[in-house]
């Protein structure tokens, strides 16, 4: 699926159905004197309900189509009869939706299911017949109840990717190359900073048919977490992962201050990401010798806090050995 067609942040108007009238019917028929109230009850708003879909993996039904209204219930007939209920509006998510109200930010609820369902905006009742208020005293009614409107609601979905790895880095660190090698995902790939506008997906295929899933998150910068750059927009991605894996080229600058950028950011937008694990791979390795990569191996044993290990995405190099650290991870 092509970046445009990414879509994890809409808005959308939803109403129910209004509740159908109740009948004030008065039961006619020959040779039958004084039959009585006999209205039916209203038939039910239709509903406007949310449903997890496994085959979703963006929010690009709601694109264009920004309002949903669920049809409205039928009014009561005669002889008892009751009216049909209004027809409901079933909207199909990803899996990891959530789903907020758009006046007070709040959470209603969050799809991460296939086949969850969740009502949004509740149709309204079907009002009584007048049947229903006949007595000894009042043998004749004739009122009935009217529908009870139907929920109107301003909401915001907001996708979250459910993926077992999330690529972390600086931009042109070569997150998207290391997902093409390792999946059959195509992003897309130059030798400028922000290649990547949407996040990508792919499988990795491991040993004896098993595969895990691995995101590509936009590059973060520094103050992503504030707004700057596509980072702050994008770090919600990272919220749903496992596994976090730092990937930093080896001709950075300073290694070590370039995670500590990233976790800080992380940190800022969200505390709770850093108790995810965390794994730090030096890409584009290749470009080193034996020696510059014993000298920069017996620094970073000294100062960056977490486990590392060297790879080269364009020349294969350590692939196999970085699934086998991942499913590990991932299965531990």
């Amino acid at each position: 699926m092509t970046e445009g067609n990414f879509v994890d942040f809409v808005k959308l108007h939803v109403s129910s159905g209004n509740g159908g009238k109740g009948s004030a019917h008065l039961h006619r028929e020959k040779f039958i004197e004084k039959g009585g109230p006999d209205g039916g009850d209203g038939g039910r708003g239709g509903h406007v309900i949310m449903r997890g879909n496994a085959n979703l993996w963006t929010l690009f039904t709601y694109k264009f189509k920004r309002h949903f209204k669920a049809g409205h219930g039928e009014h009561g007939g005669k002889s008892r009869s009751t009216g049909a209920d209004g027809q409901d509006v079933y909207m199909d998510v990803p899996l990891g939706t959530l789903v907020r109200d758009r006046e007070t930010n709040e959470v209603l609820f969050e799809i991460t299911k296939d086949g969850e369902e969740k009502i949004i905006a509740q149709g309204g009742l079907g009002g009584r017949g007048n049947w229903h208020f006949k007595s000894s005293t009042n043998q004749t009614p004739r009122y009935a109840q009217p529908g009870i409107p139907g929920q109107e609601i301003d909401i915001v979905l907001e996708l979250k990717i459910l993926a077992d790895v999330g690529l972390v880095g600086f931009p042109n660190a070569g997150k998207s190359t290391l997902l093409s090698v390792l999946s059959a995902a195509k992003p897309k790939i130059a030798d400028y900073e922000f290649t990547t506008l949407k996040p990508n997906l792919g499988i990795v295929e491991y040993r004896d048919f098993k595969t895990f899933v691995m995101a590509d998150i936009p590059g973060i910068i520094e103050g992503a977490a504030e707004g700057k750059g596509l980072g702050h927009y994008f770090l919600r991605h990272i919220e749903r992962n496992s596994v976090l894996l730092f990937l930093i080229p080896a001709d950075a600058p300073d290694i070590r201050k370039q995670y500590d950028i990233l976790v800080d950011e992380l940190k800022r937008y969200n505390p709770e990401i850093l108790d995810k694990e965390r794994f730090v791979i030096i890409s584009k390795s290749d470009m080193l010798d034996s020696e510059l990569k014993a000298e920069l191996k017996a620094e970073l044993d000294n100062t960056l806090p977490v486990e590392y290990m060297f790879i080269s995405s364009v020349a294969q190099q350590g692939l196999t050995e970085l699934k086998d650290k991942l499913w590990k991870m991932l299965n531990e």
